[in-house]
């Protein structure tokens, strides 16, 4: 029976059940768990059907979310899923991990008029799993299999969406990473609690069950060039993303003990994949009995903190410079790291870390306010002239991400990069300054969300393909 919608001045907003913060806080399952099915039907129907919805101008993959609302509704799910997956090539990994709040959520109508909005992640989760369940994800079949190749350097969500893209339209692909697995900081950037590492490897077996090739352990630079990867493929991806840590510019930031936030996070998540990790396992990067501090407040600093409560810490605070509406990460999760029992000391700025005999022991900080806005628009932190100690054994640098060197490590120095170090590309063909080379994600826009790695990675390959069909189109017009 179709469900009637519009529902949502009868029923109220509901997300999945959440697990208790001192069960949550001991292992790093996720946190929440997936709608029944009844509740993901009810939760649908409170969509208002919007005549322009603003949740799909909201989506950098401009979802068709009304109507795999709907018809999540009415219970058509294979139906649901399909639209769903039509436009996004991973739609059960943004469920999880996209911040909603801050994109198709938060402008969602209803929202708006005070109704509270659509829960619109967790039923794309459940919609995504439900089709994983009953095995409607099956393996890419082309319409017909394409002589041409194209080759993808980073096995991350830019790479993964273009692979997949380029595979559907029967191109011959083999995607090359420096890690021993796919996925990228999907895998060892978040932690299990956000995203359970299964969900990842199943999105990679199921690309190359589609006949997708996947190189891991293989850096691109050493003994296999971008030179070489050119003569072999047809074409060229660089989807590699950035990896350099910005450093924390303040007497004592080399104290031991202190650390860059993704070295932290992959030695979590490389533990708890199984996997051999000296620097945890001699104390280094385990926070088991230390007083943390995590400087920043994206949602990298979220993950340190949250990765910090549940490795044991004595007590895990987090510095940031600005005030809480001002903070770049999801109000979602510092509302659960504060469930969690993470102290947050807004509008606090390092000044030094302070040290004994080489190890750090506190984080001095001055007490900020909110001045002028800047160029990004948000007020500026001023200082008061007053400062703080908190008490640190282990201090994570959580203040984002800066691209390598790539025409140094690609030993290509024609690749052309923009004063940051990001690849620069026409963004109508995402093509860099080599022909044949295209790049997308994080590494032509900087640090960013993995849905617009997605939307990247998606242009990319549309535009490779165009190219792949007018150089063969123009070899059948030769040979003739």
């Amino acid at each position: 029976m179709a469900e009637r919608m519009l529902k949502f001045t009868q029923v109220p907003r509901a997300m999945p059940e959440k697990r208790p913060a001192k069960q949550r806080a001991l292992d790093f399952d996720e946190i929440y768990s997936s709608f029944p099915a009844d509740a993901a039907r009810t939760q649908a129907s409170r969509c208002s059907q919007c005549g322009v919805p603003f949740c799909q101008q909201g989506c950098p993959l401009s979802n068709n979310i009304p109507d795999w609302l709907r018809l999540a509704a009415e219970g058509r799910l294979e139906e649901a899923w399909r639209t769903s997956s039509a436009t996004n090539n991973m739609p059960e990994i943004c469920g999880r991990i996209c911040p909603q709040d801050r994109l198709c959520e938060g402008i969602c109508t209803i929202e708006q008029s005070g109704h509270g909005t659509v829960t619109i992640g967790s039923i794309e989760k459940y919609i995504t799993d439900t089709a994983w369940e009953n095995g409607w994800v099956t393996p890419i079949q082309p319409p017909r299999e394409r002589k041409q190749s194209a080759g993808i350097i980073g096995a991350g969500p830019a790479g993964l969406a273009a692979a997949e893209q380029l595979r559907r339209k029967g191109y011959k692909v083999t995607v090359y990473d420096a890690y021993d697995r796919g996925g990228g900081l999907l895998v060892y950037g978040i932690p299990g609690f956000k995203l359970e590492k299964h969900v990842v490897e199943r999105r990679i077996e199921h690309l190359q069950k589609s006949g997708v090739k996947f190189k891991f352990k293989t850096r691109i630079g050493e003994k296999l060039t971008l030179q070489k990867l050119r003569d072999t493929h047809d074409t060229v991806l660089i989807a590699t993303g950035v990896y350099a840590a910005k450093d924390l510019k303040c007497p004592g930031s080399g104290a031991e003990g202190v650390y860059p936030a993704l070295d932290y996070l992959t030695a979590s998540n490389r533990k708890g994949l199984g996997d051999a990790v000296p620097a945890f396992d001699d104390g280094s990067l385990d926070a088991s009995g230390k007083k943390v501090v995590v400087i920043g407040g994206g949602d990298t600093a979220m993950d340190c903190v949250r990765t910090a409560i549940r490795q044991g810490a004595k007590s895990v605070t987090c510095l940031y410079r600005r005030d809480r509406a001002n903070m770049p990460g999801s109000q979602r999760e510092v509302a659960n790291a504060e469930e969690e029992g993470v102290v947050f000391e807004w509008l606090a700025n390092p000044e030094a870390i302070l040290d004994s005999k080489g190890k750090a022991k506190a984080v001095r900080a001055a007490r900020m306010k909110l001045g002028e806005p800047d160029a990004s628009g948000r007020q500026s932190p001023v200082k008061t002239g007053e400062t703080f100690d908190v008490k640190a054994d282990m201090v994570i640098k959580a203040l984002g991400f800066d691209p390598e060197d790539l025409p140094a490590l690609f030993d290509e120095p024609a690749l052309a990069v923009n004063r940051w170090g990001a690849v620069k590309v026409d963004f109508k063909t995402m093509e860099t300054s080599l022909p044949g080379v295209y790049a997308a994600g994080d590494i032509v826009r900087g640090a960013s969300l993995v849905v617009w790695g997605i939307k990247d990675g998606r242009d990319a390959a549309d535009a490779m393909h165009k190219a792949m069909k007018a150089a063969e189109a123009a070899a059948k017009v030769a040979a003739e």
